[in-house]
Formats: C-alpha cells, structure tokens, sequence
C-alpha cells in the first residue's frame, strides 16, 4: 500500500523542478534524489506489498516508506502554500517577483532545510533495511521457534451433519444440479466470502450416498491461494487410481504438468465422474485444470468452490454449468448454531439472551464467527458483566484472543490476496460508522480526491474507480446493500465482522483515525480522521498538522468540530478532502476557503442557504456536493473552479402538487468554462433568454445532466446544444409546469451513450429519436399525459431496456404488451394512469420481468390479462388499487384470480390508511 503513497507523490514533483520556481543553490538536486529514490523504491514496493504478512522486517520498511512519501508531500504542498503567488508581465511584474522572492527567503530556506532532511532520512530507511533484514534472516534459518496459526477449514471435511443447520436447502439443490439428465460436463461453482461454509456444503454434497452410487469416480483436493499445480494433479491421480484399486503409473511424482493431465484425462475417458476444486482463488488456477477433465458426455461433474464471483461464473459458463451464491444463514438458524455452540445445545439462560443476540448479530450469519466466538464463551463466565466486555470490545478480541485469530486469519485471506491499490481502498471504508450505508458516487469521489485511483487510458478516474468496487463485490469483501432498477448499484455495506479487521489494520497503518469515542489514543500524525461521536480538545496541535481527510459523521455542530480542528492543526492547510454530509450547520465556516489544495468539499443535507464569493478561492476543487441543502444560486466566482468535475445542487421535498418534487439553481453565466464537468446536477432554466442551455454545448465531458423548469421555448436551443455532449449517460428534463409542453424532437440522433432518460411534464408524444437510443437502460415518464395509444411501440424493441417508469403519463383506456416486446424489460411502474382501465401482456412479452408495481390506477379493477404468462416474476406491487381487483386473489375465492399470481413468490399490496403506510403480503 506504500505503492499509492509514492505514485501520488512522484506526480506532484514536476512544480518543484520547472524553471520558474526559485530554488535555493543544490536544494534542485536534492529533490531530484529523492524523486529517483522513490522511483527506484517502487520497483520492489509491489513485491515487498504480497510479503508484509509474511515478513516482520519488510512491513516495518514499507511502512517507513510509506510515512516518508506521505511527509514529502507534505513538505512539497506546504512550500507551494508559502510561495504561491502569480506575477504580472513587463517591468512591474519583474518588480513583484523581486519583492514576493525577497518575502519569501525564509521560506525557501526551510523548504532547503526540510529536503535535506528528507533525504537524510530516505538513505537511512534504505540502508536500514539492508542491515536489519539481513539480521533477521540469519535468525529466521536458525532454531527460533515460530508459532503457526491453526487452519481450521480442514475440520470443515470432519463435521457431522447433525452438527450443521440452514443446510438442507442448498445441499438439495446442488445435489439435484449434479444429477440432472444432461450428458455434457458441467462445472457447479458454489461462491461466497470466507466462512460461509463451502468447503462444509460441499463434503456433505460429495460424501453423500446417492451422490457416491451416481457417479463412477470420485477425486477432492483443495486448492488454496498458493497452489502447486503438479502436487495436486498426483493427488488426483493417486486418488482415482486407489479408489478403482489399480497400481499408480510409475515416476507419476517426477512428470510435468502436460504428462499428469494426460494420464487424468485418459483414466476419466467415457467415465461419469465427480471432481471437487474446492478454494479456488483465481482464474489461472482453474485453467490449469480444466483440460485434464474429458467431456465423455456422460454426465459428469465438477464442483468447485471460490470466494470470487467472476470465477464461479466463468468456470460454470465454460461448461454450461450453474452458481450458487451461498448466503449467510437466517436468523433463526445463526440461533440455533450459537445456543448448540455455546449452551450445548440448551436454551441461553434468560438473563443472557439480549447480550446473546448482540454478539450473535456482529457475526451476520458467518458460520465460521458463529462458532469461533461460540467457542470463546465457552471459556468464559457466564456473567453479564463479561459478556458485556466481549460485546464492546470484540474487535480488540479478534486481534488477540487466540481462541479467534484462526478465524480471523481466514477471512484476511481474501485482504492479503488483493492488489496493492485495491488494499488501501478497502481499509478506507474503516471511515464509516458500523452498519452504515455506504453511498455509491460518494465513495467513488473519495477514493479519488484522496489519490487512490490510479489514472488510465481510455478511462476516466471515476471508471477506474468503479473497476476497483467491481473487484471488492467480486472478493465478497462488500456487500450490495441497496440497487435501482435491478442493475445500478447505489449502496454498499461491509459485514461487521470484516469491518472490525480493517479497522484494526487501518490503525496499525496510520491510513484512518476514528474519534468514536472518549480517551483514545491519537498516532502521531492523523492523516484521515473520521468523526464518529465525539472528538477531544486534549490533542497536541502537532497531532492535525499533516492532515488530508476529514469527515464527520456525527449529528453535533459540525462547525465547532472544523474550528477545534483548524486552531489544533494550523488552519488545516493541506486538507485535500472535507466532508461534513448531513451535519448541522446553517453557515458557510470561514475556515474552508483558505483550504487551497481542497478536491472534494461535501455539505450535502445540511441547512446552508448561501455560499459566499470567496469559494472561488479553491481552485483545485473537483466535487462541490450541495445537494440537499437550501442553496438556490451560486455566485459567478465559481467559474474560476477549473478542475470542477462534479457539480451537485438540487433539493427534492414534498409537496402537494406533486410535480413539483424538486428544486436546482440559477447557474450563472458563462457556466460553458467550467468544461472538466461531468456531473451538472439540477440547472434550473427559467432563469435567462436560454444563455445558459447554449453554455452546455461547450461542456463536453457532461456524463449527467439534470434541467428543470424548461420552457417549450427552450426545446430547440436545448437539443442543439445535447447534440454536442457525446459522452451523456444520464439525461433529465422537468417542465417549469405540469402543462408546459417538453418539445425534444428538435434533437436529431440521441447522444449514443444515453443510459438513463428522465421526462417530466406534458408531451404530445415520445420524441422521435427514442427508437434509435439503443443504449437506453431506464426510462421514466411522468406527467407526460401522452393520448398516443401507441405509446409503447417506441419503446418495446429497445435492445437494453431493463426499466420502465409511466408515472400520470398515458390518459389512454388500454396498454397492450405484445409478443416478442420488451425482451429485457426487468421492472415495470405504471401509476397514477387515471384512465386506464385494462393492460394486456401476450403470450412471449416482457418475458424477464421480475418486478412488477400498480399504483393508484383507480379504473383498473382487473389484473393485467396474460400476467400469468410471466414466469419469471419475482414481486407484484399492488399500491392503492381498487378494493375489487384486490378483493379477488384471495385464494379461498372461488373463480377468483389467485391462480393468476401463484406463481409469484411475493405479493404486496399496500397504500396510505389512516395518514400510515401499510404493506400487506398475499404470499
């Protein structure tokens, strides 16, 4: 992780050594050193980062490494900070850089004084680390006793199946997978993060008897992270020759890999055979298998199990096979485990439960927590006192008690196995509180104003920071915790437990401090400080001087935290990131506008109403987040944030009227010179003669943009300028009123990469170029009144429409899904279609529905006709629909509908009762 610190440094040197900074005599040379030091470190830093676990020495220099990057960048930004300044042309601004050099001598001496020591202290961790690792070498091939952590996965394959629980229904069904009647290989992959139970599942699946009369031949090895492809082909082969009781061929242990699989490939010819890959960590590991198993067309079968998602799928994608996602186990089972772990099999004692199911709620289902911290109780009195203790400090448990570090060495597998890059990211999400919902775009402007996310070609940092979250849900080491529309993903949550580890290791690393409670005991330098609760007013000054990130979580006043921090921490001047989202503050602190190397500034949902000129101080700032606040118009001052990439400024709130949903901003003019912009987020268009719907054209990079109150008038000056942005995902247009007319047709070809389409208010009909957005993922319409009874013809062959929203848009009496229509289709909304009296899906329509909600349609007293004909349906959403439609799926009804719906494995109907939400489930 060191690795991220020295890239993020060896990219700001450049200021430093252009001609027009003054340096004093030899302190160029010096910085030179130490750029190519640092070059000539990371050379070993990607190796030295996969041998910390493994070597004390090691981790002690890369976290020595670390510090001395982050401290150089420190100095170099502060030494900016004190010669900052721009000169003018001609006489007078040679006069101005005379006077500012002559201002600044002091300075530049220190700037001397510092690089010196930095380099100073570069040659000492360098032969350091040569000296000392040599010691500990020699000491290491020595007698020295070394305690190993015990693995205790391999007790997975001696468990009885008495002992188990929530295993009935996945052992069914990969049983039934591995017996189906298909002659082909298939590979069943069964995925989930560590101590989910696979390698357990999987045993019973394999050692069961009608598995073991199925199938010919029969062969287990367990792969790991660290594999040796020859050992484990001779495991194999000595294993399906024992088990037939035939001699294993001769010199088996001196041949190649090539020769091994050939002598696998030729035993398992025209054999139905089951094979079990279990622990495998990447896709190279399954590729040096694969070949050695034949497709005699027998039936045959692998099973293999892996924390990654993508392997599981592409090893069962190969071979026409199937997933399972193994699931943490349901609350009624996590009890039973933990009471027949830690009571032997007895009820809690009552005095005992509620702490019972507090710790028992930390472990989130995880077998393998269930009973490692079942069998530390055990040990223990049982004693509220000392349940109590085990409960608040389980983290410090996991780090100590030997009862638990097997269990949490197994899950820091899949820690140790990530790329350097992917490492640090993961050990920052140690910045949100427990169980706390973690927003998609805010993190992702996180890592990148923090330098984690390394720059590609052909990529944007966001991109490449997407990538990085793929490659965490992929390791199982986040969770999803919340999507829209079945395929966006907004929200993501870590399990208590991984969450515990990383807090721990991040502290141990200096990369987050936590203030979550009173009397804990700051490092040296905090360098990101998360605010959880409380922060003291005891720590040295010294303590926030090199401080980069703050973010405050807590409900108190946030402007008190900023000013107890900026009087410690000399005004935090290199503060890159502040975010103090959904805090209380009402006024725009002071402090913020002198933060001039600031990249991310987030005040959502707080109470601000003004933002003052002085903003256009930060002109490194890349997010401004507003949203949610009562800021309604930004100052002109803004046009001077170059290098702003996301701006976000709109309220939503209720209101009777409900088109009025949402308010954006007087943006102000010349808005086109902010052209870095990729989010504009909402512009209100009333405003001007159109000046500023012209000004988007210039503001080529837009991935989403958001307009309200548009006029009729402004259709034609908006599509001209929507022609021009290539690179729009996300579009949204609300007219000023609900009977104001949106005219688009004026748009020629819709922008190629559009993704999301929102239209608010009246429209004749769809526009004309809707047919050919192919790439459209989402659409939402609402209040569009459309007449056209062909309202859905232009929508139905969209190749990638997975969501549809028609919200008060249709005043027609029918809508007829026809066969063949919306073959990717996912959700389907209609509400609040006052006309609408019957909907009609034919046979082969919307055939991958899952999810499908009516609201408020109050003529519509009958389910859609040919509903039974979508199999894949997951849930029916019924919102205050007519008493009659819902009347007749009782399933005590004679010749009512229930028959229409039974397939379907969640009805809700629902609506406001009694100034109340309801919900009601059918089945």
């Amino acid at each position: 992780m060191a690795e991220s610190a020295v890239f993020h440094l060896l990219a700001n040197f450049a200021p430093f050594l252009q001609e027009e900074v003054n340096l004093l005599t030899g302190v160029r040379d010096e910085i030179e050193y130490i750029r190519d030091e640092f070059e000539r470190m990371t050379a070993f830093l990607r190796v030295a980062d996969a041998m910390e676990e493994t070597d004390p020495g090691i981790a002690v220099w890369v976290k020595q490494v670390r510090e001395a990057a982050y401290d150089t960048a420190d100095a170099l930004d502060m030494h900016m900070l004190r010669l900052g300044h721009h000169h003018g042309n001609g006489v007078r601004g040679f006069l101005h850089k005379v006077c500012c050099y002559i201002k600044t001598i002091k300075a530049r001496h220190q700037i001397a004084s510092e690089v010196k020591g930095i380099k100073s202290r570069l040659i000492n961790i360098s032969e350091g680390y040569q000296r000392y690792s040599d010691i500990y070498r020699r000491q290491e091939q020595g007698s020295r006793p070394t305690i190993a952590w015990y693995d205790s996965r391999g007790d997975a394959l001696l468990l009885e199946e008495a002992e188990l629980v929530g295993i009935e229904k996945p052992k069914s069904q990969l049983i039934q997978w591995l017996m189906e009647d298909d002659p082909q290989l298939k590979v069943v992959s069964i995925a989930g993060m560590g101590g989910l139970g696979k390698t357990t599942l999987t045993k019973k699946v394999y050692d069961d008897p009608i598995v073991k009369k199925h199938f010919q031949n029969h062969a287990w090895i367990t792969v790991s992270e660290s594999f040796k492809t020859e050992k484990l082909l001779q495991s194999m082969i000595e294993q399906l020759f024992e088990e037939v009781k035939q001699p294993i061929p001769q010199g088996v242990e001196n041949m190649d890999t090539n020769s091994l699989k050939g002598i696998i490939n030729a035993f398992l010819q025209q054999k139905r055979y089951v094979l079990v890959l279990d622990d495998v960590w990447n896709i190279h590991a399954w590729k040096s298998f694969r070949y050695a198993f034949p497709n005699g067309y027998c039936g045959s079968r692998v099973i293999l199990t892996t924390r990654k998602v993508d392997l599981a799928s592409f090893s069962s994608g190969e071979c026409h096979g199937h997933v399972y996602n193994l699931m943490p186990l349901a609350s009624e089972d996590s009890w039973t485990l933990f009471c027949r772990k830690t009571f032997q099999g007895n009820s809690s004692p009552p005095y005992l439960e509620g702490l019972s199911r507090d710790i028992l709620r930390r472990c989130e289902g995880l077998p393998l927590a269930i009973v490692a911290i079942s069998g530390l109780l055990t040990t223990k009195e049982k004693n509220v006192e000392e349940w109590e203790r085990i409960s608040r400090s389980l983290g410090a448990e996991l780090e100590e008690n030997e009862k638990l570090t097997s269990m949490s060495r197994i899950l820091s597998l899949s820690f140790f196995d990530l790329p350097w890059n992917l490492k640090l990211c993961f050990l920052y999400l140690s910045i949100f509180p427990e169980d706390y919902s973690i927003d998609h775009w805010r993190l992702i402007r996180l890592w990148v104003a923090e330098g984690f996310v390394e720059a590609k070609d052909g990529m944007t940092v966001e991109e490449v920071a997407q990538s990085y979250l793929n490659g965490l849900i992929n390791r199982s080491l986040i969770q999803v915790a919340r999507k829209r529309n079945e395929r966006r993903i907004t929200a993501y949550r870590i399990h208590d437990l991984w969450r515990e580890i990383i807090v721990s290791k991040s502290k141990e690393q200096n990369i987050v401090t936590l203030a979550s409670e009173r009397g804990i005991v700051w490092p040296k330098k905090v360098r990101c400080l998360s605010v959880h609760q409380y922060l003291d007013s005891e720590q040295e000054s010294s303590c926030f001087t090199h401080l980069r990130s703050l973010i405050v979580f807590s409900s108190i006043d946030s402007f008190s935290i900023l000013s107890k921090v900026a009087l410690l921490g000399d005004g935090l001047r290199l503060l890159t990131s502040l975010d103090l989202e959904g805090t209380q503050l009402e006024t725009f602190p002071n402090e913020i506008v002198k933060l001039c190397h600031l990249k991310h500034l987030s005040l959502r949902g707080t109470k601000l109403k003004t933002i003052p000129k002085s903003i256009g101080n930060l002109q490194n700032l890349e997010t401004l987040d507003l949203k949610q606040t009562h800021v309604t118009e930004l100052p002109d001052e803004i046009l001077k944030l170059r290098r702003l990439r996301h701006l976000l400024l709109y309220r939503y709130h209720f209101s009777e009227n409900a088109f009025r949903y949402g308010t954006g901003f007087k943006a102000p003019m010349g808005i086109g010179s902010l052209s870095s912009l990729q989010k504009l987020c909402s512009v209100e268009a009333n405003h001007d003669n159109g000046i500023v719907l012209r000004e988007l054209r210039k503001l080529t990079q837009l991935r989403r943009v958001h307009i309200l109150k548009l006029r009729r008038t402004d259709g034609k000056v908006l599509c001209s300028s929507l022609e021009k942005l290539k690179n729009l995902r996300s579009l949204c247009v609300s007219a000023i009123q609900e009977d104001e007319i949106i005219d688009l047709d004026s748009l020629s070809s819709p922008p190629q990469r559009l993704r999301t389409l929102y239209l608010v208010g009246h429209l004749q009909r769809l526009p004309r170029w809707i047919p050919s957005a192919f790439n459209l993922v989402r659409v939402c319409l609402r209040h569009s009144k459309i007449r056209d009874a062909d309202l859905l013809r232009s929508l139905q062959d969209l190749p990638n429409l997975a969501s549809l929203d028609i919200f008060h848009a249709y005043v027609g009496k029918e809508l007829c899904f026809k066969a063949g229509a919306f073959q990717n289709l996912e959700i389907l909304w209609l509400g609040e279609l006052n006309e609408l009296i019957w909907v009609r899906v034919e046979a082969s329509s919307m055939h991958r529905l899952k999810n499908l909600f009516l609201a408020k349609c109050k003529l519509m007293e009958e389910l859609p006709s040919g509903i039974e004909h979508l199999t894949n349906l997951k849930s029916l959403h019924l919102f205050n629909m007519p008493d009659s439609l819902i009347s007749r799926l009782s399933r005590d009804l004679q010749g009512g509908d229930y028959w229409k719906v039974s397939h379907i494995p969640c009805v809700i109907t629902g609506g406001w009762k009694d100034d109340r939400w309801q919900e009601y489930f059918l089945s």
